[in-house]
Parts: structure tokens; C-alpha cells; sequence
């Protein structure tokens, strides 16, 4: 498994800190943020994977960074954090382009096996693109070889 990147934007020091030993333990490369300008910045110079991100930070909401980095990084997968669970923000999140919403205080194996099944599902989104390239190639190729064989 080549090694996957993660950046937390969490502004709790006690959550964050958590959050990045267990998915260090996991094997992941494992980056912290407290603030939204902070994350942003870090996702223009580092390529990650997935980005656990908290609703509610000191510069802004949640949701704005959502918005942003799916902007910037549409591949990368999103998770919402939250310790204000509600319909609203729930729906919204989802609409930014969220791909997961997680309730405090997290539930470990939970976060995990989200963290997990996004990863997976990421890779073959990938592998199926990569795929579909190939396909389209090597169709082509044997297109154009074709109309050399006939000229």
C-alpha cells in the first residue's frame, strides 16, 4: 500500500493530537491544521488524500474550507467533524461536496473505518479512470492501425 496522506483541520489541540497518533498507527502521513487558511495553504504545496475537517474553526466555518478545497482539490476526500450535529448542517455539508459526516466525540473505530472505505473507494475511482485511459488508447491505436492497413 503506497502511503497515504491526511490532513486534520481541527482547532481542539486534544482532538487533533488524537486523531493523528491512531491514524499514524494506521500507517497514514498524518498533517495538522487548526484554522482554515492554515489547510488551505498546506493543500496548495501538499497532495492528500483525504482531509478531516472540523465544522467549527477560529477563522471560519467548516463548511467554507469544504467548499474551497473541493475547489481546489476535487479528487480529495472530505470528511466533516462536528460536535453540533443538526439536519442543516448535515445537508449542507453533503451539498459542499462532503463525503462523510462524523459526530463527536468520535468514535475511533468509526472514524477508521470511514477513513477506510473513502481511501478504497478513492483508489477505484482512480484504477477506474486509469482503466478507461488504457481502453480509449488502446482502441485508438488499433483505429489508426487500421487505416494504415488500408491505405
Amino acid at each position: 500500500m503506497d502511503e497515504k496522506r491526511i490532513l486534520v483541520v481541527e482547532d481542539d489541540h486534544t482532538i487533533s493530537k488524537s486523531i493523528r497518533e491512531i491514524l499514524e498507527l494506521e500507517g497514514y502521513i498524518v498533517d495538522t491544521a487548526d484554522r482554515g487558511e492554515e489547510a488551505v495553504k498546506k493543500s496548495e504545496t501538499n497532495i492528500y488524500n483525504l482531509a478531516l475537517i472540523d465544522i467549527r474553526l477560529p477563522d471560519m466555518d467548516g463548511t467554507k474550507l469544504l467548499s474551497m478545497l473541493k475547489e481546489r482539490t476535487p479528487k480529495m476526500a472530505k470528511i466533516i467533524l462536528t460536535g453540533y450535529p443538526s439536519m442543516e448542517s448535515a445537508i449542507e455539508a453533503v451539498n459542499k461536496g462532503a463525503d462523510g459526516y462524523l459526530v463527536k466525540p468520535i468514535d475511533m473505530d468509526t472514524l477508521l473505518s470511514k477513513v477506510k472505505e473513502q481511501l478504497r473507494r478513492q483508489e477505484e475511482e482512480e484504477k477506474y479512470s486509469e482503466d478507461k485511459v488504457r481502453e480509449f488508447v488502446e482502441r485508438r491505436i488499433r483505429e489508426l492501425e487500421s487505416q494504415n492497413i488500408e491505405l
